[in-house]
């Protein structure tokens, strides 16, 4: 297992053959490797470079890779990892066919759809564990496990045993394989991700918590991730903040599962310009970056297209990732505050012998005052732009939506100052606004107000199904896909004039959004004359919508 933070450059996000149409090639994770080794040397620390999905043959069983990519294979980029130091990791689809066709020796292992091979029956798993040794044999040192499915069995299997007791036998015979795979190859180190989950905690941030994860998963892998990054069901203006909101909850559900922060996954850090990330390039990404360091997990992973990060930004990322490493590897992480998903504030706190660093956040529609962990006089190290946060008597108060790392001790000097996130601003006042509510249609919500003399409207929707769940809706991803701001619509208008809306919402999301969030500028309307306000769904199942209006007024801090 880990005996140390860990560091680990994965390059999906700079390609995306899912949820959009960018190819794995030799050239892009080539040119992906030469910028890890222009970040490095500008003091970015990255222990690991894994290649993830689709590097291999359709037909070669995991031992060869894709010929038209790869005409050469994969020498160029291991002898290039071992000539700089870097640990060498792969991705490997579990037991399921991903792009992968079944190799004659697994096909008495294939379940009765065609898609995925059973674990304890036939040959699949004796062969699959051979080929993850003799990829060791060949210096790779990490391995992520991604799409198991613990349901798989042929139809010889599901004649005789209850599907409980598939999936029993079939998890059991994954960890002693595994179990044994560790005695063989002792460097080795492994990344369980999606089919681990036994409820769908990944799918909302609003379902109740209950055991959804077996935390004995940990004697066989050194991880478990918690979720694919994506929007929160906590409505937010700024979207990327909403994703934030979204990987921290994740992270509370699996220490309610009993996982200890160090070994979750969050996944949190994903750069890029692909459907998996939104196309969200650098969007707020030092508070992205601050909080995936935060959550205190030991598989520090960093997706995506690393020439983004310019010399300044490298810098910074050095910065901060070294602090947070420095705690990782010595100090005690620990969460406090409200469940993300349900909006209320919260945090984490890493504490050394010399004082702590606490990265807090308030996704409410609301000014709101945090009591923090410790009471010794702090700093504020980091925000987001706007609204100046309050640190007072061991209180934080801050903005609708914000996030702050305060550092306390020994942490509580200028030379740890952060700055500030300048692409993200918190409005300086926040208040809630009524208004006359209309009934417009069963997918429909209408409100008429009298704007405010400054500032902007700020509208809230929320999408929920006839159990007062969020509902999501999905027009598909990128290039094809439907953006949201045509399946959630937000529309204002005075006198029949439409009035422009600022919205961020409005993208082809793979993974569905349940909430619209826009703003107006009260300077584009017309004074005296009422504001109405529309949300429309396209959303095809039995929904409702509920809508917010609140005046925000922004500063120049």
């Amino acid at each position: 297992m880990l005996e140390r933070p860990l560091s680990i450059y994965i390059n999906w996000a700079s390609y995306d053959e899912l949820s959009d149409v960018v190819q794995l090639t030799e050239a892009l994770a080539m040119e992906q490797f030469a910028e890890l080794l222009r970040l490095r040397g500008l003091g970015v620390r990255f222990d690991c470079y894994l290649m993830d999905a689709f590097w291999y043959e359709p037909g070669g069983a995991y031992r060869t890779w894709r010929k038209a990519h790869w005409p050469q294979g994969p020498d160029r980029w291991l002898n290039a990892c071992r000539d700089a130091g870097v640990k060498p990791g792969m991705w490997f689809s579990g037991n399921t066919l991903c792009k992968l066709d079944v190799a004659p020796v697994w096909r008495d292992s294939l379940d009765a759809d065609g898609h995925g091979m059973c674990m304890f029956h036939g040959g699949f798993l004796a062969d699959f564990m051979e080929v993850l040794r003799s990829w060791y044999a060949r210096g790779v040192r990490v391995f992520k496990l991604d799409f198991i499915n613990f349901s798989a069995s042929p139809a010889v299997v599901r004649n005789r045993l209850l599907p409980p007791m598939i999936r029993a036998r079939n998890m059991d015979a994954l960890r002693l394989g595994l179990e044994v795979l560790r005695q063989q190859c002792p460097e080795i180190i492994l990344l369980g991700y999606n089919g681990f989950e036994e409820a769908p905690t990944q799918s909302a941030t609003d379902l109740p918590l209950c055991r959804s994860v077996d935390n004995r998963w940990l004697d066989a892998f050194d991880t478990l991730y918690c979720g694919d990054p994506r929007p929160a069901d906590v409505p937010a203006m700024n979207f990327w903040r909403s994703k934030d909101v979204y990987s921290d909850h994740m992270v509370r559900a699996y220490e309610r599962n009993g996982f200890p922060l160090a070994r979750i996954d969050n996944a949190g850090f994903m750069i890029g310009k692909t459907g998996t990330c939104y196309g969200r390039g650098t969007a707020a990404w030092k508070g992205m970056l601050l909080l995936s360091l935060a959550r205190g997990g030991w598989m520090n992973t960093y997706y995506g297209n690393l020439e983004l990060l310019d010399t300044t930004r490298a810098a910074w990322f050095a910065k901060v990732q070294a602090i947070f490493l420095r705690l990782q590897a010595y100090g005690r992480f620990a969460t406090f505050g409200g469940m993300p998903g349900e909006g209320r504030p919260y945090g984490y706190v890493a504490e050394s012998a010399g004082g702590s660093l606490i990265t807090v956040v308030n996704p409410a529609q609301s000014e709101e005052t945090v009591r923090l962990p410790c009471d010794a006089e702090g700093r504020i190290l980091f925000r987001d732009a706007g609204y100046m946060p309050v640190l007072r008597g061991g209180s934080l108060t801050l903005g609708a939506e914000q996030m702050a790392v305060v550092g306390t001790g020994e942490w509580n000097a200028p030379g740890y100052d952060m700055g500030v996130q300048d692409d993200v601003r918190i409005p300086a006042t926040i208040k809630p606004l009524k208004g006359e509510a209309k009934s417009a249609g069963p997918k429909d919500v209408e409100i008429t107000l009298a704007p405010p003399a400054d500032g902007c409207v700020r509208v809230m929707v929320r999408q929920k199904d006839r159990q007062g769940k969020a509902r999501r809706t999905t027009g598909g991803a990128p290039p094809d896909g439907i953006p949201l701001g045509r399946l959630l619509v937000l529309v204002t208008w005075q006198q029949g004039k439409k009035h422009d809306m600022e919205v961020n919402y409005d993208k082809a999301i793979w993974s569905g959004l349940s909430w619209a969030v826009g703003e107006v500028r009260v300077d584009k309307l017309a004074r005296g004359v009422p504001l109405k306000i529309r949300a429309h769904t396209e959303e095809q199942s039995d929904v409702t919508l509920g809508m917010e209006l609140f005046h925000t007024t922004y500063g120049v801090g």
